[in-house]
């Protein structure tokens, strides 16, 4: 493991705290801590069908699992988190909350139902107890990580950190379909979450021996003045004054509403639809596309950067028309019953989608000013968390159960639970009944990832229409 050396403190703003060769580890820890952080967190939705299967829950309650049992708590803590990292030792804060989150993954392989004073709790709400677990332990993760980094590496050197520690959220996406599709395949999802969760625990022991507090400011330039930082209802007051910034920020919680929604049930709707493995699915199809996103992401901040000077509002439009762009490439992927037409349609959608994300933190951070970027941010991060990732799931989920029960009511199945068609419960129906079940259970899916795809166009709008206001609210130009 790596060792630390102090650098001169009036050298800290050239040199950045510590070695060299300890700066790269401190960095690349955070990074691997957020890779698990992602990895985590995007487990469950690529277990699904066997989750489903085995505590015969409907997809509108696994849309709550995913979706507000994680998203709330994770949203609602992370704000005053944030400000406590203001001043608290942020590397206690991250070794708790690495620890906490990876001891909650690791319980919920182990879920069942629990009776307490003659009242059974069944598995699907002990499951959702540790989802929330999970969502206030990885709540403190990113704003300590991004403190650390900026006391850690100077100003001409935080950015390129900032972006290599921020691949984590890509990478821990792609970890998670190449860790947890394959071992969830050969051993079960209970072992896929014991494993990944008691390992999470092991990284929280070493990241704490092994990673050093800096110093507040260690890497500010000598004599530097440190704006006071602006109250929350400051913040407030200056947002409110930023129409771009509510504009941008509905149109980022739309798109994540149907981005979070469409990634948490594509690995069912591959193994429903198209009859693939689990491995196959998170392997052929899950790994292109979510490499296919990171690409766009790129791309996006790449082109905008380039024609800013002769295109100023680039950085609005681009992403609108990535968003419009994305809807027949999805709809086509998810009617389309040939699983390589599927593969290639969502992979460009996914592709040409994503921009969005490089837009939302440009005009986030560049609408107000420095005393007030990291309060906007949080808002930014609370909104698109509660209302995209929070009902985003639930929305795909509950329509897919309506449109299963009107689909059992048109064919004389009126009478039958779509729980019944899930796992054990399934062997034990008719013949005719299980094939209705399959049909059925694929086709509501399949519909409610197509009305949720179209529902792409909306942010497109939002975007848009920020282009009026943007020159007028932009702090620097």
């Amino acid at each position: 493991m790596g060792t630390h050396t102090g650098a001169a403190e009036d050298q800290g703003h050239i040199t950045g705290y510590g070695t060299k060769q300890y700066r790269s580890y401190v960095l690349n820890a955070l990074l691997f801590v957020y890779i698990l952080n992602f990895l985590d967190r995007g487990l469950l939705g690529i277990v699904s069908e066997q989750v489903m299967d085995e505590l015969a829950i409907t997809d509108g309650q696994f849309g709550l699992l995913t979706g507000i049992g994680f998203a709330l708590f994770y949203s609602v803590v992370g704000i005053p988190l944030a400000r406590y990292a203001e001043y608290g030792n942020r590397v206690w804060i991250m070794t708790i909350c690495i620890g906490l989150w990876s001891a909650a993954t690791a319980l919920s392989g182990m879920v069942a139902p629990v009776e307490f004073g003659g009242v059974v709790i069944s598995g699907f709400v002990m499951l959702l107890i540790c989802r929330v677990l999970v969502g206030v332990g990885e709540a403190g993760c990113t704003p300590p990580a991004n403190s650390i980094l900026a006391d850690y590496y100077p100003p001409k050197r935080r950015s390129t950190a900032l972006g290599y520690y921020a691949m984590g959220v890509t990478a821990g996406t792609l970890s998670a379909n190449l860790i947890g599709g394959p071992v969830a395949d050969a051993y079960g999802w209970r072992t896929a979450f014991i494993v990944i969760g008691l390992a999470g625990i092991v990284v929280a022991v070493l990241f704490r021996l092994t990673v050093k507090e800096p110093p507040r400011g260690y890497s500010d330039p000598p004599g530097v003045v440190r704006a006071k930082r602006a109250t929350f209802g400051e913040a407030l007051r200056e947002l409110g004054s930023k129409k771009s910034f509510w504009l941008m920020a509905t149109g980022a919680t739309l798109a994540s509403f149907c981005g979070y929604g469409i990634t948490t049930f594509q690995t069912s709707f591959l193994m429903r639809t198209h009859g693939v493995s689990l491995t196959e699915a998170t392997l052929q199809f899950n790994v292109p596309s979510a490499f296919a996103a990171s690409v766009g992401v790129l791309m996006t901040g790449w082109i905008a950067e380039k024609v800013v000077k002769k295109r100023p509002n680039a950085i609005a439009w681009l992403p609108a028309i990535g968003l419009i762009a994305c809807v027949p490439f999805y709809v086509v992927g998810f009617s389309s019953d040939n699983k390589w037409v599927a593969l290639v349609c969502i992979c460009i959608g996914a592709g040409i989608k994503y921009g969005y994300l490089a837009s939302q933190y440009t005009i986030g951070q560049g609408v107000v000013g420095a005393r007030t970027r990291a309060t906007a941010t949080a808002i930014l991060l609370f909104i698109v968390n509660l209302l995209g990732y929070g009902a985003g799931p639930p929305f795909i989920g509950f329509v897919s159960d309506i449109l299963f029960n009107s689909q059992a009511a048109a064919e004389g199945f009126a009478d039958l639970a779509r729980a019944s068609c899930k796992g054990a419960a399934l062997q034990a129906l008719p013949e005719a009944t299980q094939a209705f079940c399959r049909a059925a259970e694929a086709k509501a899916l399949q519909t409610s990832l197509v009305i949720t795809s179209v529902l792409y166009a909306l942010p497109a709008i939002f975007f848009l229409l920020c282009i009026k206001t943007l020159q007028k609210d932009l702090v620097a130009k």
